[in-house]
């Protein structure tokens, strides 16, 4: 019989990958299951741009994060083993702790921060 997937631990492993940039942005869920991100850029529709964010599912634990939607070129960095866990355009897939991945995400996280949260960015909008 195999393991149980330990969703707990790759919960909150995925979650510290956001600690570096909490002060900066809007915390708008920080519970058990969920953990979401906004940053301060208010958009024509009145609501506040989302950053990214974990959510433990059913099945696996999803890391959110939308500048990989948002910037193509960052969106292309993403390695083959990383691509590998996509679901849709800015969803990643896990049942486990993987470090070498969750360090790619560390990156692309503090990448897409930098740009996403610059004046340049914005002004598209």
């Amino acid at each position: 019989m195999p393991d149980k997937p330990d969703f707990e631990t790759t919960f909150n492993e995925l979650k510290k990958i956001f600690a570096p940039y909490q002060a900066k942005l809007n915390v708008i869920a920080d519970k058990p299951d969920r953990y979401e991100l906004e940053t301060n850029h208010v958009m024509k529709n009145k609501h506040r741009m989302y950053f990214g964010g974990v959510r433990r599912g059913k099945n696996y634990v999803s890391f959110h994060l939308m500048p990989i939607y948002g910037l193509p070129d960052l969106r292309a960095k993403i390695s083959p083993e990383l691509r590998k866990r996509m679901q849709g355009k800015s969803c990643f897939n896990f049942t486990s702790v993987d470090e070498k991945l969750f360090k790619e995400l560390r990156q692309l996280t503090k990448n897409g921060f930098t740009l996403f949260t610059s004046k340049k960015f914005y002004s598209q909008f």
